[in-house]
């Protein structure tokens, strides 16, 4: 009987980690038809915040002489790096595979936008990949402009609807 317990204790923390996983992935590809595309660009945003605070935390912190603040200096690293994941799983597994969606070139107006939306939403996968790499202010700047080309390139069609 003592061995139930930790076993519904442990499945309990399972069962909490695979909860955590799931809403991590925070969109379908079922295609559920259920899409809000500027909440998503202003999350992206908003991790772009979080993610040059972070960073800024980080250089004031690297000069920190006491154990504590080493401590606090590994959390916004982490905080950084989650920011970072999350922007790009937001890019990746929302827009690019989802959202923005290949078009002939034969169409060349569409196809322009296309390799524009596309070549942007990569840019911003590399400069978020740099600001996991670095604590320099630069990539969440040009974060910051890369998400502002893309939205306008990206919601000024017209095209992307629920």
């Amino acid at each position: 009987m003592k061995h139930s317990g930790k076993i519904g204790w442990a499945s309990a923390v399972l069962l909490m980690m695979t909860a955590a996983a799931t809403l991590v992935h925070s969109h379908c590809q079922i295609p559920c038809g259920i899409y809000d595309d500027p909440v998503r660009i202003r999350l992206l945003a908003e991790h772009i915040v979080t993610i040059e605070k972070s960073m800024n935390q980080i250089q004031e912190l690297s000069e920190a002489e006491s154990t504590a603040d080493k401590n606090q200096l590994v959390r916004w690293i982490m905080n950084k790096e989650q920011h970072a994941d999350e922007f790009s799983e937001i890019v990746t597994y929302y827009f690019m595979a989802q959202r923005v969606s290949p078009v002939s070139s034969s169409d060349k107006e569409a196809h322009a936008k296309y390799i524009r939306q596309i070549t942007l939403l990569h840019e911003m996968l590399v400069t978020a990949m740099k600001c996991k790499q670095t604590a320099d202010l630069e990539h969440p700047k040009k974060l910051r402009s890369l998400l502002h080309d893309f939205e306008h390139a990206y919601l000024e069609t017209g095209e992307h609807t629920h």
